[in-house]
């Protein structure tokens, strides 16, 4: 979906849809409720609520799913930080919320952002950028001596791979996600993916 005469949108739902009903991923991995979503989520159908995946999620997703730090020093909770944008990328992202022990994560984001929310988000996304380039550089460290148990180097591959998501958050924040964003705007407001040189909202 990055050719030139590519739709500055791809709408992910229908693909999605067929994985459930194909596929042996069971519907209560889509139970999240919205009112308890990560602020972290970036826009989009995807999102992560009260989740407890024991930070396995990016095993299926790494390119989707980052962790949080809401519980300490440790891993917390999940959210999206890049939405799906082909048939391969949708599968992956359902294979990480399969991992979920709370059911946490759910696909109606379509049915919530508004055209005014998502630019609220963006207006808001120093934010959560700040927070993952620090989080980045404190997982991505060689030692952790305030994260007691958690300190043992048996762990480090572990949070080094959370710090390589985090920094490809950032990356996408400063490079990609401002262009998703406004094809996103334009389905929220039209509900059709945008042709080829169409113009798109502004953020």
């Amino acid at each position: 979906m990055t050719h030139a005469d590519s739709p500055a949108y791809w709408d992910p739902m229908p693909t999605a849809r067929r994985l459930m009903a194909t596929t042996q991923f069971e519907p209560r991995i889509l139970k999240g409720r919205w009112e308890d979503r990560n602020w972290r989520n970036v826009p989009g159908p995807f999102y992560a609520g009260e989740t407890d995946e024991m930070a396995l999620g990016r095993m299926d997703a790494p390119d989707h799913i980052c962790y949080d730090d809401d519980h300490g020093g440790g891993f917390g909770g999940v959210f999206v930080f890049r939405q799906p944008t082909d048939e391969g990328q949708v599968f992956d992202v359902l294979c990480g919320a399969s991992l979920d022990l709370y059911e946490g994560y759910n696909w109606d984001g379509d049915d919530h952002w508004t055209v005014d929310s998502v630019r609220a988000w963006w207006a808001d996304r120093g934010r959560v950028r700040a927070w993952a380039v620090a989080i980045a550089a404190d997982w991505g460290a060689q030692t952790h001596p305030h994260w007691g148990y958690n300190n043992d180097p048996k762990y480090l591959g572990h949070y080094h791979d959370a710090a390589r998501g985090h920094r490809d958050f950032v990356a996408h924040i400063d490079d990609g996600l401002e262009a998703y964003l406004r094809g996103y705007l334009f389905w929220l407001e039209q509900r059709r993916e945008p042709k080829p040189g169409e113009a798109l909202p502004r953020l």
